[in-house]
């Protein structure tokens, strides 16, 4: 790439942000026009990207970069190949449209501008992640699409259900986030790579690496959190208190389908092996039975869909563990044709609810005629979710039985879950775009009629591409699928896509079992319904639940041990601070056998050996000190020892400071002991003198240790020779110390002096403490007593 395609590359992909900043005062600005200008953002983005489709069909790859923090070798970098690409096109291309629909649905929204910037963060995250090529970067991008859902499904945070659902959102996928970023080290110590594009490059490494499984686990559990896999799917239902373009959003092309990315991503490297095939395909088929069973309960518009978009995520992660190239190629045109009429179909649900002022799939009926434009985007994008021709929904769907009809193992198996879970969800797909609209007129609690072009435009849109997309079958293969399929296999590698089959296969024969028993379940709607609700509610709990219990669970640890190391005595403080700081120098060195050689005794003249006995009848002065205050004093003959060895070895204005600093402490100690009402010796028993007498030793041998360590190691130089060369030039100073301390560490000069006035002010607060005479309480409280009467007789 070209400096200037590179640097175009790089804008497209943190234009957002940019947006983002300006959406509050556009809003202002353009008023209930701002979505039409704001809009124009993701779509150059997605006609910027529309230009790698072409080079990335011919099998080229290109790598846009530009230094970031290079000490730590993390770069701005970003990968473009097939997979990047198509999933940087469904985010950009129906991310223009959510924008539209955003500025319909929200229209005089007082927070408006406030929810158009955290959409366009939310949408930058997701570019940089799928782009993202440096792992540090694309975690960062990663953990930041956790950040902006929660702020978008909080976005009505006068709610507690939003607030709950945010902050569910927030610790399933932040916590899973943790897990990738610990397989992302592991995958840099194991390759030596930090750029995603090189490690794809490295073969079988990883794959035969001695960390294999903890990388593979690691990485697993960031993909599940944020995909939603069984058993946490929980909160992505959840996430539907968000407003309906957010979901929209959030279901179709965006932060649900990052886990499924990454899954994709990594394949080439991780994919193929027994524990790959083993729990992506059961964990993924878990998900899909259980995202559909539970959608059929719903009567929610967008419940219903929520869960279908659970039970698709692990439709994917179940192809994608298959490892197995038909099936690999039915998950990309699968996640395809989910992001279009998934993302339609919520839009729709939204509008609905908009326009007729309900979701209840119950108390809907008849709206085809009040809203036909509505009912024509539903209609269209219900057929492909249900896998009817001639959309490509059906062509997924022909692919994907394709694949798994074809597996060497489980192939049974795999096959019926594929075929129940697609029944089910062409239910779902009737129950959304059918039943809202036939049957007799239901009256609704709004007037229902036709939404603004705003409204309907996405829908619209996102419904007729999935036909187009069907009816242009070869150039969908040829320009989309067949280059993210490449990604995935690690290869190049073609597709030959049709939309009709020309003669009965298995596909065939599985497609039309799948409607066949989809038709009987959706006349069977209502039963089904009350059945599995019966049968959840004798079941009880569930992870939903789970989440409650473990936030009340380890509210109550926190609680507990707070009041442990909380419970405002400075003596269990002072115990606890020590007792670490002891485990913190001595453990690493047990564990790492890291013990510094005991250093021979120097040759000493007469007056060394002297300040060396001062400073041991100082240590033995405290010992034995009768009183607190006689231990105070003694303890500045330490101090003043250090000073005397700072000043023989030629420091006199660092034995200065010693002498200054040591008299201050004394005499401050001192004054503060005699003013508070302290017992004037220590009358603690043996044991717990004991106690703490083995934390000081402790303390005071792991520091001893931990500098012989470190004068022991090679003496690096560099740090003293550019003091030394730049003290005059660059702080025009000739005592190095003294610059060193005023400019080259002046930050940590201010924070020190910052520190000794707080330490100092603290101090003055507890001298001035006084405690008043009960007369003066008695008085106050009269005088209190008094004035409140005197307001009452005012009244």
């Amino acid at each position: 790439m070209t400096p200037a395609a590179i640097d175009t590359t790089i804008l497209a992909v943190l234009a957002p942000f940019a947006a983002a900043a300006i959406a509050p005062y556009a809003t202002r600005l353009f008023k209930h026009n701002a979505a039409w200008a704001l809009a124009l953002v993701p779509a150059w983005i997605f006609f910027h990207f529309a230009g790698f489709v072409g080079p990335v069909a011919e099998g080229r790859t290109f790598v846009a970069a530009r230094e970031w923090a290079p000490a730590y070798g993390i770069n701005l970098s970003f990968y473009i190949d097939g997979l990047s690409t198509l999933f940087a096109l469904l985010i950009s291309g129906i991310g223009t449209f959510i924008i539209l629909y955003a500025g319909g649905y929200l229209k005089g929204h007082p927070q408006q501008g406030r929810f158009f910037s955290f959409l366009f963060l939310f949408m930058g995250a997701m570019l940089g992640l799928v782009t993202g090529d440096n792992l540090i970067t694309l975690f960062i991008f990663w953990e930041l699409t956790s950040i902006t859902s929660f702020l978008l499904i909080g976005f009505d945070h006068l709610r507690a259900a939003s607030r709950r659902a945010a902050l569910q959102a927030l610790v399933v996928t932040g916590g899973g986030g943790l897990a990738l970023l610990a397989g992302f080290l592991l995958i840099i110590q194991a390759t030596g790579e930090i750029e995603m594009s090189q490690v794809l490059k490295s073969g079988d490494l990883l794959r035969e690496h001695a960390l294999y499984l903890p990388i593979f686990l690691l990485v697993l559990g960031g993909a599940f959190t944020k995909s939603a896999q069984f058993p946490f799917h929980f909160w992505l239902p959840n996430a539907m208190e968000a407003p309906t373009p957010v979901s929209a959003f959030l279901h179709s092309a965006t932060m649900v389908k990052a886990g499924v990315y990454l899954l994709m991503r990594m394949h080439p490297v991780l994919g193929g092996t027994e524990a790959w095939t083993t729990v992506l395909p059961l964990f993924g088929g878990a998900t899909l039975l259980v995202g559909t069973i539970l959608a059929v309960r719903q009567t929610d518009l967008k419940l219903m869909l929520a869960y279908t978009t659970v039970a698709s995520l692990g439709l994917l992660v179940m192809l994608t563990g298959t490892s197995h190239e038909k099936a690999l190629e039915g998950a990309v045109l699968y996640l395809l044709a989910h992001s279009l009429f998934k993302g339609a179909l919520f839009m729709v649900a939204g509008t609905i609810d908009h326009e007729a002022g309900t979701r209840d799939v119950t108390r809907l009926g008849g709206l085809r005629k009040a809203m036909p434009i509505t009912f024509a985007a539903a209609a269209l994008a219900g057929l492909s979710m249900s896998g009817l021709p001639p959309f490509i929904g059906f062509i997924a769907k022909e692919v994907l039985y394709y694949g798994t009809w074809g597996l060497p193992q489980g192939a049974l198996v795999l096959t019926v879950v594929a075929v129940v879970g697609n029944a089910l969800m062409l239910v779902i797909a009737a129950g959304v775009a059918v039943k809202p609209f036939f049957g007799p007129e239901v009256h609704t609690p709004k007037h229902a009629h036709e939404g603004p072009i705003l409204l309907w435009a996405g829908p619209v849109v996102l419904s007729l591409t999935g036909l187009a997309t069907a009816l242009m079958t070869h150039a969908t293969g040829d320009l989309l699928i067949g280059p993210m399929l490449s990604s995935l296999v690690g290869a190049p590698t073609a597709v030959e896509l049709h939309l009709l089959p020309g003669y009965i296969s298995a596909p065939l024969i599985l497609s039309a079992i799948t409607v066949a028993l989809g038709i009987v379940l959706f006349l069977q709607l209502d039963r089904l319904r009350a059945t599995v609700a019966a049968v959840l509610a004798a079941i009880g709990w569930g992870p939903d639940k789970g989440f409650d219990q473990a936030i009340a669970a380890i509210v109550r640890l926190s609680a507990a041990v707070t009041r442990i190391v909380q419970g405002g005595r400075m003596q269990t403080y002072m115990t606890l601070t020590f007792l670490i700081t002891a485990l913190a120098v001595l453990v690493p060195g047990y564990l790492a056998d890291g013990w510094p050689a005991l250093p021979p005794l120097p040759p000493l003249h007469f007056y060394e050996w002297a300040v060396l006995l001062i400073a041991v009848a100082g240590l033995g002065a405290v010992l034995v000190a009768s009183t607190r205050l006689t231990a105070i004093v003694s303890l500045g003959i330490q101090g003043f020892a250090v000073a005397m060895i700072f000043m023989l070895f030629g420091a006199p204005d660092l034995s200065f400071t010693q002498f200054m600093v040591e008299t201050l402490s004394v005499v401050i100690l001192a004054l503060v002991m005699t003013r508070l009402n302290l017992a004037p010796r220590d009358h603690r028993d043996a044991a717990a003198r004991l106690f703490t007498g083995a934390i000081a030793i402790g303390v005071g041998g792991g520091l001893a240790l931990t500098l012989m360590a470190v004068t022991q190691a090679p003496f690096d130089t560099r740090l003293s020779e550019f003091f030394s060369a730049y003290s005059r030039t660059i702080a025009h100073g000739r005592n190095i110390v003294n610059v060193i301390i005023v400019d080259f560490r002046g930050f940590d000069t201010l924070g020190e002096i910052a520190v000794v006035v707080l330490a100092g002010l603290c101090v003055l607060a507890l001298i001035r403490i006084r405690t008043r005479p009960d007369r003066d309480v008695a008085k106050d409280v009269a005088a209190s007593a008094r004035r409140v009467g005197e307001a009452a007789e005012v009244h």
